[in-house]
């Protein structure tokens, strides 16, 4: 039987379960944004170092 007070009560704990979906996402796109930063950085002084040695 359905009782709609029942799913008012589960709202906060649905709410909860979204917030941490969200959060996780967001840690990994930032994570993913991160390392596309250093590795391009990382690639950037490689090829000013090969280019000052010839």
């Amino acid at each position: 039987m359905f009782e709609p007070i029942n799913f008012i009560k589960n709202l906060k704990y649905m709410g909860v379960g979204m917030l941490g979906v969200f959060l996780i996402v967001g840690i990994i796109i930032a994570s993913t944004y991160l390392i596309g930063y250093v590795s391009k950085k990382v690639e950037e002084k490689k090829n000013n170092q090969s280019e000052n040695q010839e």
